[in-house]
């Protein structure tokens, strides 16, 4: 990661409240074909979530702390905020000393633009303010929200005003938070009359049907594009008697995961 800073653009989409059940059982049985042609192997990675919601695990994602890989590590990171017994960064973590990621890029040159979606990109309110408030542009609407079935191509539309707009010689960083797949998410259904795994898995497949534009957009600067793309927490649906989040479940704590680069000539 340390050798990218600077000649990539960067790409970070979390794919709020999505399940790792959910995002694999679809990419495996050919429902989410974009994801599909761009995960590595054509697979999800499993990995576990720092937080259980929404605030709490962008504040650790935003230090470095990204969803730990399943298996025994430790896991040296991307990238990470200097402090003192550190014992994941390595030879290859891009290490900053700013207290997050994105006043670190803005340091190295980067435009550092917020696509906010679920209410606590919301700056309406002081705490809906904090996130969004670390990067250099930053914009929500109602539009962009959990209850717009439209959401994801509004801030599509709002990111090529953006990108229209933009000097082509300065490296960007793009943070997209896409509400869709949180509750409520019923009306990605037809004749669903309460969220549940179906209608969270349907949104998923409408996020989906979105992602050629969204990786058009971003790779179309003629930049390389490293591109990280995970889901914050899950949800449940009624497991073990749990509804929601913010709560200690496997279906929970277990997200999907993966990292590569887009090139403008694929897109």
């Amino acid at each position: 990661m340390r050798d990218l800073i600077g000649g990539h653009d960067l790409l970070f989409v979390t794919l709020d409240t999505l399940r790792y059940d959910v995002a694999a059982e679809l990419v495996d049985s050919g429902r989410t074909p974009h994801l599909a042609a761009v995960l590595p192997g054509g697979r999800w990675e499993r990995r576990h979530t720092p937080a259980s919601f929404t605030y709490a695990a962008h504040h650790a994602f935003f230090a470095g702390f990204l969803p730990t890989p399943v298996e025994g590590g430790p896991h040296e990171r991307l990238f990470a905020a200097r402090f003192p017994g550190s014992e994941t960064t390595g030879g290859d973590t891009w290490v900053f000393d700013e207290p997050d990621l994105p006043t670190a890029l803005a340091g190295a040159g980067y435009h550092t633009l917020c696509l906010g979606g679920v209410g606590f990109f919301n700056r309406r309110s002081p705490l809906g303010a904090v996130l969004p408030g670390l990067f250099a542009e930053a914009h929500w609407e109602p539009s962009f929200g959990v209850t717009a079935h439209g959401c994801l191509d509004a801030q599509l539309d709002r990111l090529a005003e953006v990108l229209a707009r933009l000097p082509e010689g300065r490296p960007l960083f793009t943070f997209l938070n896409v509400a869709a797949i949180h509750q409520p998410n019923r009306h990605y259904l037809p004749g669903a009359a309460e969220d549940g795994v179906d209608s969270h898995a349907e949104a998923l497949r409408y996020v989906d049907a979105r992602l050629p534009r969204l990786f058009g957009l971003v790779a179309g600067r003629g930049r390389p594009v490293f591109t990280i793309v995970c889901s914050d927490h899950g949800t449940a649906y009624g497991e073990d008697g749990q509804h929601g989040h913010r709560l200690g479940h496997e279906v929970v704590w277990t997200v999907p995961y993966a990292q590569f680069t887009l090139d403008r000539q694929e897109w």
